[in-house]
C-alpha cells in the first residue's frame, strides 16, 4: 500500500543546516569513524561520536581522543560530550570545537559506571547543576551545543518537560529525547507522548530518538510526534540501509525492498576494511565480531557463521567464513 509522503522542513540546529533529518545515534563502542562514514554514506543526515569524557579531553588522554576522533570527510558532524563539572565542561567543549560542527552534551547514559559519578543520566536528577553545565558549554564556545536526555531517572521522577524547558533556557540549540527512563534502560516501550509534550513546550528544534526498527516507524514518529528529526540507533545496527530507505520511503510512500543477502555480507565486509585502516587489522578484526552478529541476523546458517567469526582474526579468514553468500 502506498502512503503519502510527508514534507519536512529543513532541520536547522543554530547556525548548522543539517543535509536531512535523520540522526545517527552516538553509541558507546560503536559510533566510530568507520561506522558514521558507512551510515552517511547511506543518507544519515548527521552523526555523533560516541560519548567522550570531558575530563579525559581536559587531561589530554590519548584514548579520550581517539574515541572523539573525527574526519574531514564526514562534516558536519558532532563530538559528544559527558561530565559534571561546569568548569571542565566548558573547557572540554573549547578544546574539542575545532574538530566538529555542534557539541553535544549527554545526560542521558544509563550505565551504573557513568551515572555512580554523576554522569549522564544522574544529572536528571539536579536540574539546577544541569542548567550550569549547558549555560557554561554554550559560552565557552561558537558552535551550536545541543544535549540529548532521557524522560527521568525512574517511572517516579519523570521530568522531561521540567529538563527540556531548563536546556531551552540554557540555550541549547537543540534537544535529543529518548523517552524512557534511567532505570528502564533499553527495555519497555519507548513513550513517544513525551516527545509530542515536549515539542509543544519548547522553540528549539526537538529530535526524537527510541523504538525506531524501519521507515515505517520513522514516518509514525514524525506523525504522531511533530518532532523536527529523528535519531536512530539499535535500528542501524548492521542496517546503514535504513536511512537510505526511509528518505525514499518519506519522499514517495513507497517502502524500497530490504538489502539481498549478498548486500548485507559486501557492506559488512567493507566496513571490516575500513575498520582495518582506522584501528589496524588486529583490533579491527576483534571489534568486527559484534557487527557480524547485526549483519547476519535472519540469514540461513547465521548461528555458524557468528560462532566461526568469534575466532576470526584476519580480513582473509572473514572474507572465507562469508564467501557462500557472494557471487
Amino acid at each position: 500500500m502506498i502512503k503519502p509522503p510527508i514534507k519536512l522542513n529543513p532541520l536547522q540546529v543554530g547556525n548548522v543546516t543539517l543535509p536531512n533529518n535523520l540522526l545517527l545515534a552516538p553509541m558507546a563502542g560503536i559510533s566510530n569513524v568507520a561506522y558514521r562514514r558507512i551510515a552517511k554514506t547511506h543518507g544519515a543526515g548527521f552523526a555523533y561520536t560516541e560519548m567522550v569524557s570531558s575530563y579525559g579531553v581536559v587531561r589530554g588522554n590519548q584514548k579520550t581522543f581517539e574515541l572523539a576522533r573525527v574526519d574531514e570527510k564526514e562534516r558536519p558532524v558532532a563530538i559528544q560530550l559527558f561530565g559534571a563539572d561546569e568548569e571542565i565542561m566548558a573547557c572540554a567543549a573549547q578544546i574539542v570545537e575545532p574538530a566538529c560542527d555542534i557539541i553535544d552534551i549527554n545526560f542521558g547514559c544509563p550505565a551504573p559506571k557513568v551515572t555512580a559519578n554523576e554522569c549522564g543520566a544522574a544529572m536528571l536528577k539536579n536540574p539546577p547543576k544541569l542548567k550550569r553545565i549547558v549555560s557554561s558549554a554554550v559560552k565557552a564556545v561558537s558552535c551550536p551545543v545541543t544535549v540529548k536526555f532521557r524522560s527521568g531517572w525512574d517511572e517516579g521522577n519523570i521530568n522531561a518537560t521540567e529538563i527540556a524547558k531548563t536546556i531551552e533556557d540554557s540555550e541549547a540549540a537543540a534537544i535529543t529525547i529518548h523517552p524512557r527512563t534511567r532505570a528502564q534502560g533499553f527495555e519497555g516501550a519507548a513513550r513517544w507522548e513525551l516527545i509530542a509534550a515536549i515539542k509543544d513546550s519548547v522553540k528549539i528544534p526537538v529530535i526524537g530518538n527510541g523504538d525506531i526498527e524501519g521507515p515505517e516507524d520513522v514516518k509514525a514518529m514524525f506523525e504522531k510526534t511533530g518532532c523536527d528529526g529523528v535519531m536512530i540507533g539499535r535500528g542501524a545496527l548492521g542496517n546503514p540501509w535504513i536511512f537510505s530507505r526511509t528518505m525514499e520511503y518519506l519522499q514517495t510512500g513507497i517502502v524500497p525492498p530490504e538489502p539481498t543477502e549478498q548486500e548485507r555480507i559486501d557492506m559488512l565486509l567493507l566496513f571490516a576494511k575500513k575498520l582495518i585502516q582506522l584501528k589496524g587489522e588486529r583490533i579491527a578484526m576483534k571489534e568486527i565480531r559484534q557487527h557480524v552478529v547485526w549483519y547476519v541476523k535472519g540469514l540461513p546458517y547465521a548461528n555458524e557463521i557468528r560462532r566461526q567469526t568469534n575466532l576470526v582474526e584476519t580480513y582473509q579468514e572473514l572474507e572465507e567464513i562469508v564467501a557462500e553468500y557472494r557471487t
